[in-house]
């Protein structure tokens, strides 16, 4: 080989390495800016959690092979709650064996899911795991499981396809606490975080696309779970996924339980709350009433929240009759109201004793749930209302001075369940400071 064509190869050769040397800079520079952007594991993206907010109303379904009982899922569990006290009415031993004799035949994740949609819900959020430390899907870490019972099924991934099928966002419930299982708070507990990570990697791996992750952690400190590396997994399988503050983390968004929020449009909240009484199924249990279930549902989200909405089914895998039917009921005002309250946010003024509202642009929803007078006086809001109407039929008379916002609808068109003015501003109602 002649000097020159050595020089020149070694030319080529040089070339090349400055081209992979600067490719591999330009790569590690994109790893480098996707990783700033994921850095923040500890909440979702604000695109995430907008989307969340905007369903405004979801199904929450507390079920397990409790219901056998008619009990508290969890709670009725006799012996030791290990970091918590109390102990409930069935022996530990046999609320841990009811499992044997669970066979929900009637269950149909297409049924539990139309009843969702029918009810107007975008959302549902169903107990892969309660406090009792029973597994309702196909976890490879345990033997205390659905798919070991005579049903033998697992319900977890019969509702993720059955979500998915009918565009129904998905969530699952996980409860970090485990009376059950033996390594709980004792010396070993580092072995039972390991544990609760490995299921939570299941859930997160074997079920397609997961929209939320709702904790139930009784108040245990982010250090109890190993939490931060916690949400830097499940982010990692899950990037859209939105988490509660029940892990010892502020999570995406607080959880008011069997109450209506404080009016919070600083910080993203969503109160769950029961149909009935008890969250498991209860034979019997008092029901709410439509009035009762539309005033929690235009409250909360009056108060700029969510609402999560729970039922128990029965232990033959159906949601019980008259539950069904109140779900209905309120699909059914929802589907003739429904714009005053998804996509809207809680505003511009906060709740009373008689009611709530909502806005979207330049229009308020003013929601009377309870007339004391055949006019209601409101703060006043430097935006001037050009149009006013009543979504629920009739008509209204609006007076607007520097002083207050007047409204008064007549004794003939003021609904039992809600009556709703509608305001037209000649400007976006965000800018108004909640009154």
């Amino acid at each position: 080989m002649s000097k020159n064509e050595l020089i020149k190869r070694m030319f080529v050769v040089w070339v090349g390495l400055v081209i992979c040397s600067l490719t591999a800079c330009s790569v590690e520079q994109v790893n480098a800016k996707s990783l700033k952007k994921s850095a923040d594991f500890l909440k979702a993206d604000k695109q995430d959690i907008q989307q969340w907010r905007e369903m405004k109303f979801g199904l929450f379904i507390h079920w397990g092979p409790v219901s056998l009982k008619g009990t508290e899922i969890g709670w009725s569990r006799g012996g030791e709650r290990r970091g918590h006290g109390g102990t409930g009415t069935i022996p530990a031993e046999e609320y841990d064996n009811l499992y044997n004799q669970f066979n929900p035949v009637k269950f149909n994740a297409d049924e539990w899911v139309q009843v969702a949609k029918e009810a107007g819900m975008k959302y549902l959020v169903f107990t892969s795991k309660h406090h009792d430390g029973f597994s309702m899907f196909d976890s490879k870490l345990t033997d205390y499981k659905i798919t070991n019972s005579p049903f033998k099924r697992d319900v977890v991934k019969e509702l993720a396809d059955a979500c998915r099928k009918a565009g129904l966002k998905l969530g699952y419930y996980y409860s970090p606490p485990d009376w059950y299982h033996p390594d709980y708070r004792t010396e070993n507990h580092p072995r039972y975080i390991k544990f609760l990570h490995d299921q939570l990697r299941e859930i997160c791996s074997n079920y397609g696309k997961i929209d939320i992750i709702w904790f139930d952690g009784l108040g245990g400190r982010a250090e109890d779970w190993d939490a931060e590396n916690m949400f830097r997994m499940i982010r990692r399988l899950q990037p859209h996924v939105i988490i509660n503050n029940r892990a010892g983390l502020p999570g995406d968004h607080d959880t008011p339980e069997q109450r209506i929020g404080r009016f919070q449009n600083d910080r993203p909240w969503e109160t769950c709350m029961t149909i009935c009484r008890q969250w498991a199924w209860k034979p019997n249990d008092q029901m709410k009433s439509l009035k009762q279930c539309i005033d929690t549902l235009v409250r909360v989200v009056g108060g700029d929240g969510n609402l999560l909405f729970n039922v128990g089914p029965m232990p033959d895998g159906l949601i019980e009759s008259r539950q069904v039917t109140r779900l209905k009921e309120m699909g059914n005002w929802l589907r003739q109201y429904g714009r005053s309250i998804y996509a809207t946010r809680g505003g511009p003024f906060k709740l009373g004793d008689w009611g709530a509202s909502t806005y979207k642009g330049n229009t308020i929803y003013i929601h009377v749930l309870n007339w004391d007078e055949d006019t209601l006086s409101l703060p006043p809001i430097p935006k001037k209302i050009i149009t006013s109407s009543v979504m629920t039929g009739g008509a209204a008379t609006v007076r607007q001075t520097a002083l207050a916002v007047e409204i008064s609808v007549p004794e003939a068109y003021q609904k039992e369940l809600d009556t709703i003015i509608v305001l037209q501003l000649d400007g976006p109602a965000n800018g108004i400071t909640p009154r």
